[in-house]
């Protein structure tokens, strides 16, 4: 089985985030970035498969040079290759036409992506690959078991969860519950030393234009001052709920 992981390259949340050029462009200076947190359950994911049914792992990201120690991260996690598409992620639909060129080229059996990225949460990526592909999608996956050509998986719905089998090639939207916490790979010094000798291929993009295109940033409003009221002083307390608050 032939496994394609697709890895963002987003900012720490712990990041503190700027926006430069009028609020217009996303300030990378003194962030750091990592692998996508719904990525990373997949990629651990994929590594079971990998050791549990021999899968072959490619790791693939759409993005410049600077995208390229994120990769490198994966390599160290025991990804088998690396793929870079050389074009800005400029949008959902973009980035899932360079991706689905990715998977035509490589005779693919699994897609595994992260159901949503943490800097734009657009969510959209992994069934619009499916779509360009005319592959079965299963999103907000939790679990998945293949087995040959066949597919078990688990997916949140509202209220619960619902079981679902396919058939491959499948791409799925994976989240944490895919794999635990508790499971996700710290590189060790022996991986951080083999994904230097494993292969990292830069390729051009094909055509595809952006739908879509940022405007402007805006963070969220500061939080106002906080006010205390004496635990025997009730009545200011409802004045300033009612008057300064007004949430009744």
């Amino acid at each position: 089985m032939k496994i394609l992981v697709c890895i963002s390259h987003v900012p720490d949340t712990t990041s503190k985030i700027n926006f430069s050029e009028g609020d217009t462009k996303f300030d990378t200076n003194g962030v750091q970035f990592v692998i996508n947190p719904n990525d990373e359950f997949g990629l651990t994911r994929a590594m079971w498969f990998k050791e549990k049914q021999g899968a072959e792992v490619t790791v693939v990201n759409v993005g410049g040079p600077e995208t390229e120690p994120t990769l490198r991260k994966a390599l160290a996690i025991g990804a088998d290759a690396a793929i870079r598409v050389n074009t800005a992620a400029s949008d959902g639909f973009s980035v899932a036409k360079q991706l689905a060129n990715v998977f035509k080229d490589g005779g693919y059996d699994l897609v595994i992506a992260g159901r949503e990225s943490i800097d734009y949460n657009g969510g959209m990526v992994p069934g619009m690959i499916a779509g360009l592909i005319n592959a079965n999608f299963v999103n907000n996956c939790i679990n998945l078991e293949v087995d040959g050509t066949s597919a078990k998986a688990v997916r949140e719905i509202d209220g619960g969860k619902e079981t679902v089998s396919t058939t491959l090639p499948l791409v799925i939207g994976g989240q944490k519950g895919l794999v635990e916490e508790s499971d996700l790979r710290i590189p060790n010094m022996r991986g951080i030393m083999m994904a230097r000798k494993k292969p990292l291929s830069v390729i051009e993009p094909i055509e595809a234009s952006a739908e879509t295109t940022s405007v402007k940033f805006e963070k969220p409003a500061p939080k106002g001052a906080v006010k205390l009221v004496s635990a025997d002083n009730l009545d200011e307390l409802v004045d300033l709920l009612h008057n300064e608050a007004k949430v009744i």
